[in-house]
């Protein structure tokens, strides 16, 4: 059996912009904005997002096209001996399961704002206090976190379990899509 790979380019592109928005810039990007400049930040913010981003997206791209691994793996196959570049490939592998922490926790606060729309717990015209108290009470209530990320988790699990194409590629599309017409509203 060969290896599962994206059906497109376009489910490339989407993919690829779906990892380098992040959670961070949906979730938290519009207040750190406002705390920091506005536009000015912003542009800023895009300045290094190049200058960083290309040359390391370059490099990731490069690295895992020639290997054919997972990143823990493929600095294992390409280092040369002696040299000790495997251990990145470990400590990224930590990171990733430090992130994935992160976003379980985040997109199940998501999902419970969502939900909390959906069924009235927010209304309109609530002041910024009601709305933190909201937030507040999901926080003080762990039972509550730990079930929207559990869902989260197994959301996630379903995806992937789909494969590349069947799954990730596919919902990647669905999702970019979405967010792209919530942007443009």
């Amino acid at each position: 059996m060969g290896r599962d790979k994206l059906g497109s380019r376009l489910g490339f592109i989407l993919l690829s912009a779906g990892c380098a928005i992040g959670i961070g810039n949906v979730w938290k990007f519009p207040y750190v904005v406002g705390q920091n400049g506005g536009g000015l930040f912003v542009l800023i913010y895009l300045f290094f997002l190049v200058i960083l981003g290309i040359p390391v997206l370059t490099m990731e791209f490069s690295i895992g096209r020639a290997a054919q691994k997972s990143p823990a793996k493929m600095y294992e196959q390409l280092e040369p001996k002696g040299s000790k570049w495997h251990l990145h490939g470990k400590v990224s592998l930590i990171g990733c399961y430090l992130l994935m922490m992160y976003y379980t926790t985040v997109s199940g606060w998501m999902t419970s704002y969502f939900y909390k729309f959906a069924t009235g717990t927010f209304e309109s015209g609530m002041t910024s206090e009601q709305v933190s108290g909201v937030f507040s009470q999901l926080q003080s209530n762990p039972i509550e976190m730990v079930i929207w990320m559990a869902i989260i988790t197994i959301l996630g699990f379903l995806v992937c379990s789909r494969g590349i194409q069947k799954g990730i590629e596919k919902v990647s599309k669905v999702m970019m899509i979405a967010l792209l017409v919530l942007i443009l509203a």
